[in-house]
């Protein structure tokens, strides 16, 4: 199935609104390793977002999700803000001009999200940042297009990956951002990029289902 700009801009929308409700968590989360600001930032950059997205061309997701990329970086403090706001551009440059997108085309607006995000981050999996829930979402996409399986259940699949790698976090040592100081005290802790990153991809899901229930 495909979606078109009104609908991308609902799914931003509602990313936003959850970042919201979960503020409190993530900052919790990024309390016992970090700075304890994620959360805080995040719904910030978010909130900031959904103002810009009301004057948004719909016509052009491209376009829309750089501009979200570019106010990500400019209102988000710490780390989150680059590597978002990065992942946000790097995936609007796959869409370029596109007016609808398809499950390919997330595929490869993801795929480039994450090469942003390892560039500007300098991580890899297994460092207890936010590649480890989106590098195994990625693959599963993959995977799940070879198979010609429905956007929905690729979706699904990729969303229940995502969570496996954020679990999965609590079991690694940090070799990244200010976690890092810790060492091994930081086994023990989930990461919180890597929740935040799962939250997004998951209401992505929630919002793709909702739309081929209707």
């Amino acid at each position: 199935m495909g979606v078109d700009g009104k609908q991308v801009k609902k799914m931003i929308t509602s990313i936003a609104a959850v970042i919201g409700e979960n503020k409190d968590y993530l900052t919790k989360l990024d309390a016992a390793i970090g700075d304890g600001d994620h959360g805080l930032n995040l719904d910030r950059g978010f909130s900031a977002v959904r103002e810009k997205l009301k004057y948004e061309d719909e016509g052009n997701i491209g376009s829309m999700l750089k501009d979200v990329g570019m106010t990500l970086i400019s209102k988000v403090g710490g780390a989150s803000g680059p590597l978002y706001g990065t992942a946000f551009m790097k995936a609007s440059v796959s869409v370029k001009d596109k007016s609808t997108v398809d499950i390919n085309d997330f595929f490869m607006m993801l795929k480039e999200a994450l090469a942003g995000i390892k560039m500007r981050g300098k991580a890899q999996r297994g460092d207890k940042t936010m590649v480890d829930s989106i590098e195994p979402a990625v693959d599963s996409l993959k995977n799940s297009l070879d198979k010609k399986l429905s956007s929905v259940e690729a979706l699904k699949r990729a969303r229940d990956e995502a969570f496996r790698g954020m679990n999965d976090t609590k079991n690694i040592s940090a070799r990244k951002g200010r976690a890092s100081y810790l060492g091994k005290r930081s086994i023990g802790h989930q990461d919180p990029g890597a929740t935040s990153s799962y939250i997004i991809l998951n209401t992505i899901y929630e919002e793709v289902k909702r739309l081929t229930s209707n």
